[in-house]
């Protein structure tokens, strides 16, 4: 199995704080990877030193085979990196900033002119390719700034929380494209507090919290391995939540949770549902929803990490905006 990235025993500290105890991780080539965690949890860290802007106080990390610390340089060369928040000057137009950027990255004038050409069709820009990137709107930032992180053809590709205050369509691009790059041989290391995001977009997710990974795996083995299913139920009458949840609690052997009137739970077994059903009826309750469905990503994390996702922000360790490493 060829891997585009490997990292073993990643230890960083700042201070007496370690931001990363030792995380292993590995993409395949031509996938994504989704790494998951808290605010502060060492998602960014571990990403600054993939892409080579700090060193690892212990362990290694092989970035296309290539050494991070020992071959800088190289490794910088064939990735590219697009942070929280767009990185593109606004003062400038769209093809001037992906054109300066190939400049710097050492390209003759015509051949970085082709390549912002090429990638302002790829993301639906070309129409807007003269206007000043400051009147673009926020979808079209993002899909600009991820061009930029594209201009050197980078073999591998950082995206951290890139559709971070973006509204669903825009998201939903930006999506599309980073399905496109896997297709073209691109391997995508994914940081994102959207699990929606992770779900629809990971082939393997790393869950890291408090500097160690603490579940690796497919979205499905985590769902697996969290709780196959939930079991979620909500009376017809609201006063029976405490009865609903005393039998769903009895039967499962965990407390459910109530939320605005519905009772859900983890369940490993399936065939709790008939027997949820019948001690519900002979309790007289009126059942008003009861479904059983497959755990979420929101649920994996929250059984993983002690709480829900915090929404979208920057880790106190942010990452460095960047449209591209020269």
């Amino acid at each position: 199995m060829t891997y585009a990235i490997q990292a073993e025993g990643l230890v960083k500290r700042f201070g007496e704080t370690a931001a990363l105890a030792g995380v292993d991780l590995e993409a395949r080539q031509g996938t994504v990877l989704g790494v998951l965690g808290p605010n502060g949890a060492g998602k960014t860290t571990a990403v600054r030193i993939l892409a080579t802007l700090l060193r690892p106080d212990e362990g290694t990390a092989r970035v296309a085979g290539y050494d991070v610390v020992r071959d800088a340089h190289r490794v910088r060369q064939l990735i590219g990196l697009a942070g929280q928040y767009a990185s593109v000057d606004e003062m400038l137009t769209g093809t001037e900033n992906l054109v300066m950027i190939g400049r710097l990255l050492g390209r003759p004038r015509r051949e970085a002119k082709h390549r912002a050409a090429e990638l302002l069709e790829r993301f639906e820009l070309w129409d807007a390719r003269d206007r000043a990137a400051k009147t673009y709107s926020g979808g079209m930032r993002r899909r600009l700034d991820l061009a930029a992180s594209l201009v050197g053809d980078p073999q591998v590709l950082y995206l951290d929380e890139p559709t971070t205050g973006l509204d669903p369509r825009s998201r939903g691009g930006l999506w599309d494209s980073v399905r496109d790059l896997t297709e073209d041989g691109v391997t995508v290391l994914l940081t994102t507090q959207y699990l929606e995001e992770a779900d629809r977009l990971a082939d393997d997710i790393v869950v890291i919290d408090h500097g160690k990974v603490i579940a690796k795996g497919t979205p499905n083995e985590l769902k697996v391995q969290v709780g196959g299913s939930v079991l979620e139920v909500r009376p017809a009458t609201p006063a029976d939540n405490v009865t609903v949840a005393r039998v769903v609690g009895e039967l499962v052997g965990a407390p459910p949770q109530v939320e605005e009137g519905l009772v859900s739970v983890a369940v490993k077994d399936p065939a709790v549902l008939p027997a949820v059903v019948r001690r519900l009826d002979d309790a007289g309750v009126v059942v008003g929803e009861l479904s059983l469905r497959k755990s979420s990503l929101n649920e994996v994390f929250l059984s993983l990490t002690g709480h829900r996702p915090e929404e979208p922000a920057g880790e106190g360790d942010e990452l460095i905006s960047e449209g591209s490493l020269a």
